[in-house]
């Protein structure tokens, strides 16, 4: 038994109703949601979800939203790990079935592809990990990475690689930010996701973008018709 959810909550601020907002033709979430369902990973894709309009759009598009998520999880400061453990009780106090291994898809998460989401299922069981989840490497080696003081002036984090070449310093990879895998036990546990029982789903650069301001949707829309229109979807 597998079960994905997809957290996607109504109170965004910075980009107002993101969820659902049209993204080249679809609501945001729409897009996750028919990844998750042409993967064919899932028994059962779940949103969770506070608001109203979401839960309706996303039925619309082949999942379903079947509890209110309480308020107490819908807030700024609301991690995704507690949203995914919420939506696993409710899914074990109201069927007679257990899922083994919960997927979170993100509903920001546009270029999510059906392979990655089966990949990161092979990942999970080939490893017998907590989790297995999307990342991709930096652009730039981090350990050149500066910052701007007080007054105004450059600081490098790590001085001493100031005259190192690039090729010689250790490739850095962040979370892509699109889906992680994780057995039932783990999300319930609260375990930490990036931890050393975790194993990565590496994506390339050109199909992660993070949307957090209209800028990187502007950007996002534009990498996501580029790609399509090259026919590397």
């Amino acid at each position: 038994m597998k079960l994905a959810v997809i957290p996607a909550r109504g109170g965004s601020k910075r980009i107002p109703r993101k969820n659902i907002k049209n993204f080249c033709g679809r609501p945001m979430i729409a897009w996750a949601i028919e990844a998750a369902r042409e993967s064919e990973c899932f028994d059962r894709i779940i949103v969770s979800t506070d608001d109203a309009e979401i839960a309706e759009i996303s039925c619309q598009w082949g999942a379903e939203s079947p509890f209110v998520r309480p308020e107490a999880l819908s807030d700024d400061h609301t991690g995704t790990i507690p949203v995914v453990a919420h939506a696993i009780d409710w899914y074990l106090k109201h069927t007679a079935a257990k899922p083994e291994e919960v997927c979170c898809v993100y509903a920001t998460a546009p270029f999510v592809r059906p392979a990655d989401l089966h990949q990161g299922l092979e990942v999970l069981l080939r490893h017998d990990c907590d989790y297995a989840f999307s990342v991709t490497s930096f652009p730039f080696p981090i350990q050149r990475a500066v910052r701007i003081n007080k007054d105004g002036r450059v600081e490098m984090f790590h001085p001493e690689h100031f005259n190192t070449r690039s090729q010689d310093l250790e490739e850095a990879y962040h979370d892509a930010g699109q889906f992680y895998w994780g057995r039932t036990e783990a999300w319930l546990e609260r375990l930490p996701i990036f931890n050393s029982h975790a194993f990565p789903v590496l994506l390339p650069r050109h199909r992660v973008q993070d949307i957090d301001t209209i800028e990187d949707w502007r950007r996002a829309e534009l990498m996501f018709t580029t790609l399509r229109q090259l026919e590397e979807w």
